[in-house]
């Protein structure tokens, strides 16, 4: 599991089941998901894991007898022939988890499983756990019986301490990782103790520290030619259209709250409407704002990942950016379900897809981030809980986002709304046929930014945790307030002030701003 799951659970798994059982069922599960279809890419894509760069292939498992200390690690000695890898990083287990682990940390980044000490009663559990692996899996032992009886289903039998140059980290120090994966010649391999105190994370720290990167280009690197731009540069200008459109909506909503193309499709003005339910008008500016409100968090979300992530060639805040985009843009489609194509949104898709498609256009270019110190434990836990909330806020406005869109597309009101208007539909249908559609786009439209907002909100909560990435924070802070204040002041303005409709609101206020409280110093250290 991820570490922000694996970490903030960890404690509670630990008093009900025990630290080893607890371990040991989270690598179960890890296990399982990889062996369904796709579920090892589930598993990468989750945490943010990418194809390890090039510099850290190599051979391990070769070389001269011997062993040294590295960081506070160990280097074991062996005479065996080297063995290809597409990472030097690994890990090491006993014989009875080699079968959860070759098909649990793969996924996670490890180039490498070696299983120690073999005896003659692991013989079968090491064979079948070498079976089908992804990776490169070795094996240690000190009887020439057994490695005679698993050469021929392992990739290498190693002298009992392991092979030539793997260095087993004594703290779950990334830093001190990435320096010994510096040296060609040697491979790191995480312990148990190191992963049940790091966390599964700790493969992608390390492969992330140990990358090359170059300094983050300047607008005086680029130049004025729009033709050489780089990709982010169009998905912060995209950000700002979308978040400047929001502005202009919410301008709207609290003017005249129609505009003149509103007025034509329903054939009403303001003081028709007012006629038909005094609520009306209050209930229409209360949806205008609030989708405003999300619009301008959608801007705030994009310019960050864009600005922040993409710009330092950090890959998983593209794809965050194309995810979000392609259900923001497969969401205008519900302009067309109840026949009223509203003219400045559709001018607004037409000015964005450009923009966004020019942002997504290739892969994240040079690697360019900072990887910083990890700093203390106990604050990086903190974060960790700040992560998991951020995940969970993400994912229930996603869900909240497909209600808004379900009931936009079908029944339009919800109970709340129609005790608030004093009214039902068919009063509404029978004084304006094209009341409940004009409606209904409102609602659908807000519900697909919602869902665009959210998936940006949990993706870059599930992949953007890293130590002094400060935009990360005011990026999800200003989105935030964007989204959720100007849904509350709405509702408070108008008096819709139905606990249960306000309940989601007030539950994401609280476990953001809890969020974020956990993981500033952590985020934000300098």
């Amino acid at each position: 599991m991820p570490d922000w799951t694996y970490q903030p659970l960890r404690g509670i798994a630990g008093a009900l089941l025990g630290v080893r059982r607890s371990q040991r069922a989270a690598l179960r599960v890890l296990a399982w998901t990889g062996s369904l279809p796709g579920g090892g890419r589930a598993i990468a894509r989750l945490l943010g894991h990418r194809h390890p760069p090039a510099h850290l292939a190599g051979t391990v498992g070769g070389g001269t007898a011997g062993g040294d200390m590295v960081d506070g690690g160990t280097v074991g000695g062996g005479t065996v022939g080297g063995v290809a890898v597409r990472s030097r990083l690994g890990a090491v287990v006993p014989p009875a988890a080699a079968r959860d682990a070759v098909r649990a940390l793969p996924p996670l980044g490890a180039g490498l499983i070696l299983v120690e000490p073999v005896g003659p009663a692991d013989v079968p559990a090491v064979r079948q756990a070498a079976a089908g692996s992804r990776v490169p899996v070795l094996a240690a032992t000190a009887d020439p019986a057994v490695a005679a009886a698993l050469a021929p289903y392992v990739d290498a039998v190693l002298a009992a301490g392991g092979g030539p140059h793997l260095v087993r980290p004594a703290s779950p120090s990334v830093e001190a990782a990435a320096r010994a994966l510096a040296h060609p010649g040697r491979a790191v391999l995480a312990t148990p103790a190191l992963l049940i105190e790091a966390g599964p994370g700790w493969f992608a720290r390390v492969t992330e520290a140990a990358t090359p990167t170059a300094p983050a280009l300047s607008p005086r690197d680029v130049g004025r030619d729009p033709r050489r731009w780089p990709a982010w540069w169009w998905g912060l200008l995209a950000g700002a259209v979308i978040a400047v459109a929001g502005l202009v909506a919410a301008a709207v909503s609290l003017g005249p709250v129609l505009l003149w193309y509103d007025r034509a499709y329903l054939g009403m003005d303001r003081e028709a409407l007012h006629a038909v339910n005094h609520h009306l008008i209050h209930f229409l500016r209360h949806d205008r704002i609030t989708l405003a409100g999300t619009m301008v968090a959608v801007g705030i979300l994009y310019a960050g990942l864009a600005a922040g992530g993409m710009r330092r060639g950090w890959p998983w805040a593209r794809e965050a950016y194309l995810a979000s985009g392609c259900v923001g843009f497969a969401a205008v489609l519900y302009l067309f379900v109840h026949g009223y194509v509203e003219p400045l949104h559709m001018t607004l898709t037409v000015i964005v897809l450009p923009l966004f498609t020019a942002a997504i256009r290739r892969p994240a270019g040079r690697p360019r981030w900072t990887v910083r110190p990890e700093g203390p434990q106990r604050e990086r836990r903190r974060a960790l809980t700040g992560q998991l909330l951020m995940v969970i806020i993400g994912a229930g406005l996603f869900a909240g986002g497909v209600a808004v869109s379900a009931v936009g597309l079908t029944g339009v009101f919800v109970l709340s709304d129609l005790e608030y208007l004093g009214t039902g539909p068919e009063t509404l249908r029978a004084a304006n046929a094209r009341l409940l559609p004009f409606i209904a786009h409102d609602r659908a439209g807000f519900g697909g930014a919602l869902m665009a907002a959210a998936a940006a909100i949990t993706l870059l909560g599930a992949w953007g945790w890293r130590r002094g990435e400060s935009w990360v924070w005011w990026t999800l802070a200003l989105a935030a307030v964007a989204g959720f204040a100007p849904a509350l002041a709405a509702h408070l303005a108008i008096g819709y002030v139905h606990l249960g409709h306000l309940a989601p609101v007030l539950a994401g206020v609280i476990l953001t701003a809890t969020a974020l409280a956990l993981s500033r110093p952590y985020l934000c250290a300098r």
